[in-house]
């Protein structure tokens, strides 16, 4: 294992292993102990008492964060001409139909979400293969496949961003950046946690929500106390 240097050793002496902060709390502290020379993202990690095998028991969805990630979301709006000038409006950073098909199946994956038509989904069938595992398959339930295309690309800008548990029960997500304010960080983690508690499946029984963690890039992770969240 890789020998601590000075400061991640008092970078984590900051962090008490063995307490429970609340959301205010760790949005300060994540501020804190965050070290490195850049902006660092803030994640957060929810650990939920579902078996995501059982198809009642999965949880997705999308959640608008009212201070947005701080990331600057690179949006392909794959549209039929009628739309183009409506996406590009909204702050589309790509915008076009068959050239970007064709791009997309030589390989190129350069964005951070795709928007598209309904009528549109019959192409990107066959690019599965590229787009699925890079999570950029669009989707209905997300918002990503619809004629409001410009509502679309304005949400993914402003700060909306799809989530999905994954095998292990654990939902993770971008909240913010170390820059941002640390009511910001909170306002941010405290939407996205009630939107899961909204989601809670009807068969999850017991303590929804086992525990949670948020981090900076390369901090310690910092545990959130989970009796404020109701579920």
């Amino acid at each position: 294992m890789a020998k601590l240097t000075k400061k991640q050793k008092d970078t984590r002496a900051k962090v008490d292993a063995s307490k429970a902060y609340t959301v205010a709390e760790a949005a300060s502290l994540v501020k804190e102990v965050s070290t490195v020379n850049f902006d660092a993202s803030v994640d957060i990690a929810v650990r939920l008492n579902v078996d995501p095998r059982k198809a009642n028991q999965m949880v997705r969805g999308v959640v608008t964060l009212p201070h947005g990630t701080g990331k600057d979301v690179k949006v392909l709006a794959l549209v039929t001409p009628d739309k183009e000038e409506e996406a590009k409006a909204a702050g589309a950073d790509f915008v076009g139909l068959d050239e970007y098909l064709a791009k997309i199946k030589g390989g190129w994956t350069d964005v951070d979400v795709i928007v598209t038509m309904p009528s549109v989904m019959g192409k990107l069938g066959p690019l599965g293969r590229v787009l699925g595992p890079r999570g950029l398959m669009p989707n209905p339930k997300t918002g990503t496949v619809t004629m409001e295309v410009a509502k679309a690309v304005s949400d993914v800008k402003a700060g909306k961003i799809d989530f999905k548990v994954d095998k292990t029960g654990i939902v993770h997500a971008a909240v913010g950046k170390a820059s941002f304010d640390a009511d910001k960080l909170e306002g941010n983690i405290k939407e996205l946690v009630s939107t899961l508690v909204k989601l809670k499946p009807q068969a999850a029984k017991g303590v929804y929500i086992k525990s949670a963690y948020i981090s900076s890039t390369m901090s310690p992770g910092i545990q959130l106390d989970t009796k404020a969240f109701a579920g």
